[in-house]
């Protein structure tokens, strides 16, 4: 059997990483999964549950045994290793493919320039999967994790075309929608959807915590309360990361959502109710727009399989 590529190194086999790995065995995308962390407890783990074959402490050895590398670790600590790994197989002529899952494009763009003078690698396609949850550890890890989600990709000038669809390749491979968009508006629209979210859903519990009346609160706490705040739950130190590593589009989300909250709160001071039904009307119908949306695409993944 011909494989796509027979070896995928997987740095960092959290949630993210022990999934693509599930999912492309599933898929049989390739032969051998390799991971990589900086220590072996989770990679053992990996191993016992049959998520990688092997593993590796080093990583030159991960690069020479690898056909595609994907780095799966936090926004910051992959901007690292994609420093090192660039470092690394700066003259090899026949270098694996290299890629990431990070949340942040523009970080990791900065960091490969940084580590290769200026001058992008061909063998580079960044990436990122729109998928996750509020569980972590390779034992989350879920071959049906990416199904029917969006997959990002964010070709620079002078991508290798055939590194391009190998990358496309192994995405479509777990089920996932790939589309592909400008690094700048890549962090411009995660920024909006997903890092103002979890911002929110983290400040809205910490500020009722710290309430003289926080007991009684998640005491009367019901469905809506639970549907907001689950992402709360997710990862503090990931997401830390992300707010960092995607500062500047954050900020401008935070402060348009800021805007928008106090004309909120002046149109309850001023007990405007013409005013608030507008503005929850029009939040109602682009909510069940983008639900039908969701399902609409479900529904086309489900007749293609």
């Amino acid at each position: 059997m011909a494989f796509p590529a027979e070896t995928v190194g997987i740095l960092g086999l959290g949630l993210i990483g022990g999934s693509l790995a599930s999912a492309l065995r599933e898929s049989g995308f390739s032969q051998q999964f390799i991971g990589y962390g900086y220590r072996d407890n989770s990679l053992r783990r990996g191993v016992e549950l049959g998520v990688i074959d092997d593993f590796t402490l080093d990583l030159d050895e991960l690069i020479e045994r690898s056909d595609i590398l994907v780095i799966c670790a936090p926004t910051l600590v992959a901007a690292d290793l994609l420093g090192q790994i660039l470092q690394r197989t700066a003259d090899m002529e026949n270098g694996p493919v290299i890629t990431d899952a990070a949340s942040v494009k523009g970080s990791l763009l900065a960091a490969a320039r940084a580590a290769c003078g200026g001058e992008l690698p061909a063998r580079l396609v960044l990436g990122h999967p729109i998928a996750g949850s509020e569980r972590s550890g390779v034992e989350a890890s879920d071959p049906n994790l990416f199904r029917d989600h969006r997959v990002i990709l964010t070709p620079v000038e002078g991508n290798d075309p055939a590194a391009l669809e190998l990358v496309r390749r192994m995405w479509e491979s777990t089920g996932a929608e790939v589309v592909s968009m400008a690094v700048e508006d890549h962090d411009k629209v995660l920024a909006a959807t997903s890092h103002l979210p979890h911002v929110l859903a983290y400040a809205l519990v910490d500020a009722l915590a710290r309430s003289e009346s926080s007991e009684e609160i998640f005491r009367c706490a019901a469905g809506g309360f639970r549907d907001f705040t689950r992402i709360a739950s997710s990862d503090p130190v990931m997401w830390r990361d992300i707010a960092i590593a995607n500062r500047e589009a954050l900020l401008a989300a935070i402060d348009n959502f800021s805007t928008h909250l106090g004309e909120l709160r002046e149109a309850v001071a001023d007990e405007d109710a013409a005013a608030l039904e507008a503005t929850f009307g029009r939040a109602k119908a682009a909510r069940d727009q983008f639900a039908a949306l969701l399902a609409e695409r479900s529904g086309r993944s489900g007749e293609d399989q």
